[in-house]
């Protein structure tokens, strides 16, 4: 006699694992369409007090995203659950209808559209993460995630060459490029809105993750505050190198001799993310936190070192290609490392009351004023290097620091967790040696 099959449930497919990553990838894909598109353009005519509008353009939406940052400390730490999706809603409607009022205001007034454009874009990841974190599989959610803005990012910047091409305006290209996207951002929320909180079992295997007041946050923070600062500077560094080969990546194949094709910005991504979602994802199998926490440590490392072979690499006559994949998964190792593992598992490993979006933050907030003071002191560089150059000089300088906080962060914690790890096999009798 056959089993009799369960019959079908929309509550059942809510629950089922595939659905909260399909809907966080597909929603932070999407926010990338009312994000990144205007960089494909290069604005090479337009100069306005002596400086060139794409550099005005670009540090105005990131000076925009640095605001949202260090606001959505607090937003992302204290909110509850109930409020995201209306909140994300809000956000979304007003980044287009600051890419709307950025085709209709002259330049360079129109900078001023793309600040409040990051602005709000600049709090949507925190209240995507915060349907993902404190699940067993929460890194191979978060990897999904992280993937997005991976290929987002070249996918973005092909939609937005497409529209030029088609013959759409530099200015009026990121508007309708925001409504290509607006529908399937539409489906993508709705699928977010349907996603079960953790379940007891989660709790038990990764710790609560409720709201967190100012005090709660100063406490967390100030713990482990050493290596905390580290990990924070690591990723200052990915940062930099990572909003570099993002926003200028038109300049960036345009000097390694690459012909400015929509094709070749999702060709690179599509690898490096591949390589990058099944690296970090891997890290649900490791039980202990506590070694899962090291080993993400060691995947930071792994990227800092492909940077500097990368370099080296395109000196002694490695393919141009190959160089921008290469520094693309020395780049994004670490940063999604930390996205998904480093600060998941430290707070599941104490059990302290936190969550990631507040680490998140804290780390964005400083990532991305180091970029924006890193594009202001390009402008009193000598005008003859090129952004490929500066490109290169960072990736050796900061591909070299980044190993030496590495180590820090790994000697800190190992001290400082010890004793966490032997609390968290007492939590789960059996698994502390596992991998």
């Amino acid at each position: 006699m056959q089993p009799v099959k369960s019959p079908f449930t929309f509550d059942r497919l809510y629950r089922n694992q595939a659905w909260p990553l399909i809907a966080a990838f597909g929603t932070y894909f999407c926010m990338y369409g009312f994000r990144k598109p205007y960089t494909a353009a290069t604005y090479t005519d337009d100069i306005y007090f002596g400086i060139d509008y794409k550099f005005l353009l670009i540090i105005c939406q990131t000076l925009g995203y640095v605001m949202a940052k260090w606001i959505g400390i607090k937003i992302i730490a204290e909110i509850k659950p109930g409020r995201r999706i209306g909140m994300l809603i809000i956000l979304i409607f007003f980044a287009e209808l600051m890419l709307f009022f950025f085709g209709i205001v002259p330049r360079p007034l129109n900078i001023l559209c793309l600040l409040l454009n990051g602005l709000a874009l600049g709090i949507v990841f925190g209240l995507v993460l915060g349907f993902l974190e404190g699940r067993r599989n929460t890194e191979a959610l978060i990897a999904g995630l992280c993937a997005s803005f991976i290929v987002s990012d070249g996918v973005s910047k092909s939609a937005g060459r497409f529209l030029l091409d088609a013959g759409i305006t530099e200015n009026w290209m990121p508007f309708f490029a925001g409504l290509l996207f607006a529908i399937p951002m539409a489906l993508f929320v709705f699928m977010l809105s349907k996603v079960v909180p953790p379940t007891d079992a989660d709790i038990l295997k990764r710790s609560a993750r409720p709201p967190m007041t100012a005090l709660d946050r100063r406490n967390f923070f100030l713990k482990y505050a050493p290596g905390l600062t580290g990990i924070i500077i690591i990723y200052l560094f990915v940062t930099l190198l990572r909003s570099i080969r993002a926003d200028f990546a038109p300049e960036l194949w345009r000097d390694l001799g690459f012909r400015q094709t929509p094709a070749i910005f999702t060709q690179s991504e599509l690898i490096v993310s591949f390589a990058v979602v099944i690296i970090n994802g891997f890290a649900i199998y490791i039980l202990n936190h506590y070694r899962a926490f090291r080993i993400s440590l060691f995947t930071c490392l792994t990227g800092f070192s492909l940077l500097l072979i990368s370099v080296w690499g395109l000196s002694r006559g490695l393919g141009k290609f190959p160089f921008m994949v290469l520094t693309g998964l020395g780049i994004y190792l670490p940063y999604v490392a930390i996205h998904t593992t480093v600060f998941e598992r430290l707070i599941a490993g104490t059990r302290e009351k936190a969550n990631i979006g507040f680490l998140m933050y804290i780390a964005d907030s400083i990532g991305y004023t180091g970029y924006i003071l890193l594009m202001l002191l390009k402008r009193v560089a000598p005008p003859d290097q090129s952004i490929l150059f500066l490109f290169l000089r960072l990736t050796v300088y900061l591909g070299v620091a980044g190993c030496a906080f590495v180590l820090f962060s790994n000697w800190y914690f190992k001290i400082k967790l010890k004793n966490s790890d032997q609390r968290i096999i007492r939590l789960s009798p059996g698994q502390g040696s596992r991998i």
